[in-house]
């Protein structure tokens, strides 16, 4: 089945500041797109505003052709949308199966236990620690559990925070090999913020580039790589 999560012309504000304004971008089912620019261009508030945990100012949030725009995001999450949020945010003092278990809180018994064989065939660390609590896990493991939460909810799409942030070169290739999978065996879509913009390309299919909140460029991965515009528009020069 063909699904799609539409941004049409979303603008938010924190009061007089403007955080994005009018973007709109899309993303289907088993693509990952890459949301890209410099710092302060807009893209963790593009995150925050898609799910709900920020008050879209104007325009509309589609999943499916159904318009989910201000609902919260406990409601987004059961209409087909997670978040792998900057930072991991993981529940530290509780174990890893506790963790994920949190993740599928809208879900059945029986789909939480069907998806946790799913989560631990993707990180099969995670299932060698299901009774370790998440604060003594590596960085690399904590990313990858933050990861396996959002997906026990089921979701059509993902939307991934930084998930390279502060991770060493070889566990950054696992957590993206890891994001890679999951657009290609699960079928889900995914909008992936990501400083690293080599990394970012390499494993989108499309990206659209930021620049002070509005879009600046958008192409396939492939026609943005090495693109002067793109580096412009990424130091928040304009274009």
């Amino acid at each position: 089945m063909s699904r799609q999560l539409e941004v049409r012309n979303l603008s938010v504000h924190y009061g007089e500041i403007v955080g994005v304004r009018d973007l709109s971008m899309s993303v289907a089912n088993g693509e990952v797109v890459a949301l890209l620019g410099a710092n302060g261009a807009g893209k963790s508030t593009t995150l925050k505003g898609i799910i709900g945990i920020v008050k879209a100012t104007s325009g509309a949030i589609i999943v499916d052709g159904q318009d989910v725009t201000g609902e919260p995001a406990h409601t987004t999450a059961r209409k087909g949308i997670a978040l792998v949020p900057e930072g991991r945010r993981i529940f530290k003092r509780m174990t890893v199966r506790e963790n994920l278990e949190v993740g599928g809180v809208t879900r059945s018994k029986a789909e939480v236990e069907q998806q946790m064989d799913g989560v631990h065939a993707l990180f099969p660390r995670l299932k060698e620690r299901t009774q370790q609590l998440a604060g003594t896990l590596s960085g690399g493991e904590q990313q990858m559990l933050a990861i396996g939460r959002a997906m026990m909810s089921m979701p059509h799409f993902i939307l991934f925070d930084e998930p390279s942030l502060g991770l060493a070169p070889i566990v950054v290739e696992d957590v993206i090999a890891a994001i890679r999978r999951i657009s290609r065996d699960f079928g889900i879509g995914g909008i992936l913020v990501e400083q690293n913009v080599d990394v970012a390309l390499s494993l989108a299919n499309r990206a659209y580039v930021l620049s002070r909140g509005a879009l600046a460029l958008s192409g396939s991965a492939e026609e943005l790589r090495g693109s002067d515009r793109l580096r412009e528009a990424y130091l928040g020069m304009g274009i």
